[in-house]
């Protein structure tokens, strides 16, 4: 461990902080002091993690405050908790790594019914304590009461009475309310050895789960017990992300936000995963259910409730059945489907079907009857499965549709908001049924009172940048902002920027493009002395070039839906193997391909998104939030060339990770070199990569990329035996 004048070193668990590092903890432990965030980016391999996480405890430390480092991807949770074991080596550090109850529970409950369980256990272990206390406080008046006292003689019948009230609530919980056995051992035995065992050493959830499960107990109630004061807390995006699980999240922290500091990695993901933290739905499957609720019912308010919900449902399902033409209906599958409802002059087809078909009180009036009923029916069937009367925890329906057509009718036309509707088949049915969703195309809305709550937030990525845009889209008001680039020599890698076939979606099934493609990536696969990766726009793209190829090593075709992991590691596990992938899969970022697991890297054209309605919304809300008279595309550059760019920098950084390592990284597409910039400037997205990575960037045409890989190879001396012939 590192030992100078820098205290924040303390924490540091390695012999000494590149320089890099050494700099950015400075920065951002002076930041932290000031309370401002960080925008921090730095390559991939180049040690990020410890460079925030190390000024960040030491902060935290001094201002007794506790650390939550944040991911959405579960490579960098294993990461973080190697980082968080390596630094408890040196410094004692209380350490937690949390995850949600739906993976942790030993009975495989609701969220609902687990909380209505636990209220009962709580309530039958305190009946018991209650009892015990009473019964030595009876046996203490006996004693005094036989040795004369009249009082105490008294008092005990009191005492008697009462705990006679208290055994029958305790028979009444034992026989007719459900409780959990698992937690009540929680409450009832001695948990000491756990917690000296769990801050021993930084413990996954999967050790706390064995753990509790051995011994009976439930291991997601002891983590939440245990959150209490820690020094640092590993958890996933959506504890922080979701407004609901957040507030929770705090408590079980014993902190408020001011006294938390929140490290975001992979923070280029923020934007898509507060956007789905937002988004809210209802399907038509869940109104049935409430109108089905509503008509057992015998409250007055019940048909009040169902007419409003029924006028819902019915517009719902006109709006997407006359969506469909000829043959629509029957192409529907099983994954969702949007249909377009929002109108620019005018209220969505939804809401306005909706106006069309309601008949009766205000609307407005009726839907809060129908949320002040849906609460009380959710109040009562929780007490029903407390009494034991219902097997289950029951989820009121009328509830969930009230509330969401009250956020419906409030919002759908709100700046930032879109409505959609969108389609399925339900496969055990073979019916087609629907779903109404509200979907936030700004992330700022979920996220700025998220970061103006917090002490401080450091976001950290090898793509975070540009900085402005970061800051604009996720509500951060002044950040401090930093990046390094890639610390490994430049000698040991390489940039191509190939000048062959722009692969525009309309250039994509031309044969003599597909033919050019195809040569090249051969020519890729025979010259890398180990694996190549090929980012394709889409898993389809993959699947043609996966086809088209002749090489004489392994090809390995990764495909939507399909476990990734066994892949990954068949792949490698091979030595001249290829693995075709989308770059919007789950290969394109959080994953190292150390060595010969990866020596190439190759980005097929520019993987744009799919564009479809939502994207559309999300450019438009972009334009309209951050464009101006001079900046007609800031919607474009926002919404789609920015994270396209990010995506594409994330695959390049799959190779070359330490300092000894070494490789390629090929863009294949002539809108990546210089020449695009000046002959096709309404194409070229070589200007969205940072100054340094430009720098790099070697253009060449598609015949000669393997003389430049034969080259570069024999440099690195990386061939075995002869190298391949030209």
């Amino acid at each position: 461990m590192a030992t100078t004048d820098d205290g924040y070193l303390r924490f540091f668990p390695y012999d000494e902080p590149y320089d890099h590092q050494r700099e950015a903890m400075a920065t951002i432990y002076e930041a932290l002091d000031e309370g401002r965030d960080v925008l921090f980016e730095g390559a991939c391999g180049t040690g990020k993690t410890l460079a925030s996480l190390v000024p960040a405890l030491e902060h935290a430390r001094e201002t007794n405050k506790t650390v939550v480092i944040t991911t959405n991807v579960h490579q960098q949770m294993r990461q973080f908790v190697e980082d968080a074991r390596a630094i408890t080596d040196h410094e004692r550090l209380r350490a937690v790594v949390f995850r949600g109850k739906g993976s942790m529970c030993h009975i495989d409950v609701d969220y609902e019914e687990c909380q209505a369980l636990r209220d009962t256990t709580r309530e039958l272990v305190d009946v018991e304590t209650d009892i015990a206390e009473l019964e030595q406080r009876e046996g203490e008046l006996l004693e005094a009461g036989q040795s004369g006292s009249s009082e105490a003689m008294e008092a005990r019948n009191a005492v008697v009475d009462e705990l006679r009230t208290l055994q029958e609530d305790l028979e009444d919980l034992e026989t007719e309310r459900s409780t959990c056995d698992h937690y009540y051992r929680n409450l009832t035995v001695d948990t000491t050895d756990f917690y000296a065992w769990l801050y021993d050493d930084v413990r996954t959830p999967d050790d706390v789960y064995e753990y509790a499960g051995d011994r009976g107990m439930c291991g997601y109630e002891l983590l939440k017990e245990g959150m209490d004061g820690v020094d640092l807390v590993v958890c996933n995006y959506h504890h922080l992300l979701d407004p609901t699980i957040r507030e929770q999240f705090f408590r079980w922290l014993g902190r408020d936000p001011e006294d938390v500091v929140a490290v975001f990695d992979e923070a280029h993901n923020v934007e898509s995963a507060a956007r789905d933290h937002a988004r809210r739905t209802l399907t038509e499957n869940t109104l049935d259910q409430a109108l089905d609720e509503l008509e057992t019912s015998e409250d007055a308010r019940a048909e009040s409730a169902a007419n409003v919900l029924e006028t819902f449902r019915d517009a719902l399902v006109e709006t997407y059945e006359d969506s469909f033409g000829f043959g629509d209906r029957e192409a529907v599958d099983d994954h969702w489907e949007d249909v377009t409802v929002a109108n620019d002059d005018r209220k969505d087809d939804l809401t306005l079907a909706f106006f069309q078909h309601y008949t009766g009180p205000g609307f407005h009036e009726e839907v809060d009857r129908a949320l002040d009923l849906g609460r009380e029916l959710d109040a009562a069937y929780e007490e029903q499965f407390k009494e034991g009367e219902l097997d289950t925890r029951k989820e009121c329906q009328t509830l969930q549709a009230a509330a969401f057509l009250s956020s419906w009718l409030a919002e759908s036309d709100e700046a930032g908001q879109y409505p959609v509707v969108s389609v399925r088949r339900d496969e055990s049915t073979d019916e087609v049924y629907g779903r109404a969703e509200l979907y936030t195309c700004i992330p700022e809305q979920v996220t700025s009172d998220l970061f103006e709550d917090l002490h401080a937030a450091i976001l950290m990525s090898a793509t975070v940048r540009p900085f402005d845009v970061t800051e604009d889209v996720v509500g951060l008001d002044d950040p401090v902002t930093m990046a390094y680039g890639n610390q490994f020599s430049e000698d040991r890698r390489r940039t191509y920027a190939v000048d062959g076939p722009a692969l525009f979606s309309s250039a994509r099934d031309d044969p003599e493009t597909q033919r050019t493609i195809a040569r090249t990536l051969e020519d890729v696969i025979r010259f890398t002395p180990g694996n190549t990766l090929v980012f394709c726009p889409s898993y389809s793209e993959a699947k043609r070039y996966h086809d088209m190829v002749a090489v004489s090593g392994t090809r390995y075709l990764d495909e939507p839906g399909k476990q990734a992991r066994d892949l990954r590691e068949a792949f490698t596990d091979d030595d001249g193997g290829v693995l075709f992938t989308s770059l919007w899969g789950t290969l394109g970022e959080g994953v190292s391909y150390d060595g010969d697991d990866a020596r190439s890297v190759v980005v097929l054209g520019v993987p744009y998104p799919h564009l479809d309605d939502r994207m559309e919304a999300v450019q438009d809300a972009y334009a309209t939030a951050f464009g101006d008279e001079d900046d007609d595309e800031a919607g474009w550059r926002y919404a789609v060339e920015i994270p396209t760019v990010r995506k594409t920098r994330q695959a390049l950084g799959r190779v070359v990770r330490s300092p000894d390592d070494f490789g390629a990284r090929i863009l294949l597409d002539q809108r990546y070199t210089e020449r695009a910039e000046m002959e096709m400037r309404d194409y070229a997205v070589r200007g969205s990569f940072p100054p340094e990575e430009r720098r790099e960037m070697v253009d060449i045409g598609p015949e000669k990329l393997k003389f430049a890989l034969l080259n570069f190879y024999q440099d690195m001396d990386a061939y075995d035996g002869p190298p391949p012939k030209p």
